[in-house]
């Protein structure tokens, strides 16, 4: 029998409001790919014993996994949903989860409403450096209704990205944004690199509207602006070099800043959403 969490959308379900938002987008997510969908909660069994409401820390873990659960039957219904209980650290059981699953989610622990500072130890960087497949790092407000945005380099994993993100656009019935973005003092080659690699992509989804701009700046500060108006924004990990444990400045200038959904894009071959 396959694991709950083979190919499923597999989502870390704490205890706040923000959780539950997450719970809501990583159900839209599994939707939207026809996916099932694993409610999976991480706790440390001592610390939560001295903590817990009466009945023990897995009565209040299980309360949990059935509010989850009445989050995702109200947003969309007809998504499976299995839950599991784990010991230990929600990173380490959604890293471990993210050998078989189609995609992990995960809430930003407020990471976007944190201007100054950079968490490099918070978990959804955590999570997004170290999954061996796509991440999903959620907002605790829900997007607005706009485009599926997606940043493009010209690497190789920044192309497998682009592929990824002509599949949402499809499947969400959104329109797609990619944007280059060419650092200021450097000589430019006109938009025509970013115009040919999108038309390339663009040839196995006919369906969706895509949109192309390569703009001049700094590529985090542009893709952070530019996602205030996305549904939801994707970014490679680290451009050619998307190692476990590393993370590219622009991916994390989305992760910390960006007000819509991030879906770092990683743990995936390059032709597996090739033109």
């Amino acid at each position: 029998m396959a694991a709950p969490t083979e190919d499923a959308v597999v989502v870390g379900v704490g205890r706040s409001d923000e959780d539950l938002q997450v719970v809501r987008t990583a159900a839209v997510e599994a939707a939207a790919h026809d996916r099932p969908l694993h409610l999976l909660h991480a706790f440390n069994w001592a610390a939560e014993a001295a903590t817990s409401a009466p009945g023990g820390p897995r009565a209040a873990a299980e309360d949990l996994l059935e509010q989850a659960g009445q989050v995702v039957a109200e947003a969309e219904p007809a998504v499976p949903v299995s839950g599991a209980i784990v010991e230990g650290s929600p990173v380490e059981a959604l890293i471990r989860a993210s050998e078989s699953a189609f995609l992990v989610a995960l809430g930003d622990g407020g990471m976007a409403g944190c201007t100054d500072c950079v968490p490099t130890d918070a978990p959804a960087v955590q999570l997004a450096a170290r999954a061996g497949c796509p991440v999903l790092v959620g907002r605790a407000e829900p997007p607005p209704p706009g485009p599926v945005l997606v940043g493009v380099d010209g690497s190789t994993s920044s192309h497998t990205a682009l592929g990824y993100a002509f599949d949402c656009a499809e499947r969400r019935g959104a329109r797609l944004l990619a944007i280059r973005v060419v650092e200021s003092g450097r000589a430019g080659d006109g938009d025509d690199l970013l115009v040919e690699t999108v038309a390339r992509y663009a040839t196995r989804h006919p369906t969706v509207a895509a949109e192309c701009h390569t703009v001049r700046g700094d590529p985090g500060t542009v893709l952070v602006e530019q996602s205030r108006s996305a549904q939801v924004a994707l970014v490679a990990a680290r451009g050619d070099e998307a190692w476990r444990g590393m993370l590219g400045e622009v991916s994390q200038s989305l992760l910390y800043h960006s007000p819509a959904p991030v879906i770092v894009v990683r743990g995936l071959p390059p032709d597996a959403y090739g033109p």
